[in-house]
């Protein structure tokens, strides 16, 4: 959302969080801000149809959200698997939905998933939340052709281990740090920006003819 609203564009953002998202909106500019739980699909798509309003119809969807609770396989039952679906999985699709009418009726548009580096690297723990976001880029590929005759690309950032709050209080340790040393390729650390300029470029007109696209920003690792 920063990196939109720093080239100046019109943003909508969802989120559970009342207050932080309330406070990130206040904090930049053309930047509007709906709370919703994204699991509950009539409010995220109610949410979405407003934000739409508010911008003037959407030009670019982003479908980041997430959660990569840790898990283990013997222990994931039918209720937590479902519920893993509904937040890893099930949104990226509906606020798909949602924003067709907007996209079309301007004349295209660009919708970028953001799925997760965890299943090519073979992470421990995290079975159910790897298959969602596996799931990413072949239903990137597939809207992409359905999509394609509306002037609408669809691509999807898979992100190597990027080093957010959550990332850094929950799971980096030592056995973290030495894993990032040896497999990227590259040296230092993936920030949050590394992935939000990537998204910039398939979100602008300067990536108009890239679709179908899987681009992963890992440093190397996978």
């Amino acid at each position: 959302m920063r990196a939109f609203a720093g080239q100046h564009a019109k943003v909508g953002f969802v989120d559970r969080d009342e207050a932080a998202g309330l406070a990130l909106a206040q904090a930049l500019p053309y930047t509007f801000f709906e709370a919703c739980d994204v699991t509950d699909v009539p409010a995220l798509q109610t949410a979405v149809g407003r934000l739409a309003q508010q911008v003037g119809g959407v030009d670019v969807l982003v479908n980041n959200v997430a959660n990569d609770e840790r898990h283990k396989l013997d222990e994931v039952s039918a209720d937590y698997f479902d519920n893993r679906i509904a937040v890893n999985l099930k949104p990226h699709f509906f606020a798909t939905q949602a924003v067709l009418p907007s996209m079309r009726a301007k004349g295209g548009g660009s919708i970028v998933n953001i799925g997760s580096g965890s299943w090519k690297m073979k992470a421990l723990d995290l079975t159910v939340y790897a298959t969602a976001k596996s799931a990413m880029l072949g239903f990137t590929r597939v809207l992409a052709r359905e999509l394609g005759p509306s002037n609408i690309r669809v691509n999807c950032v898979v992100p190597g281990w990027v080093m957010t709050e959550r990332q850094l209080s929950l799971w980096v340790d030592e056995a973290g740090e030495r894993a990032m040393d040896q497999n990227q390729c590259l040296p230092g650390r993936l920030v949050g920006a590394d992935i939000a300029h990537m998204v910039l470029f398939l979100a602008a007109d300067t990536s108009r003819m890239v679709t179908a696209a899987e681009i992963v920003v890992d440093a190397g690792w996978a």
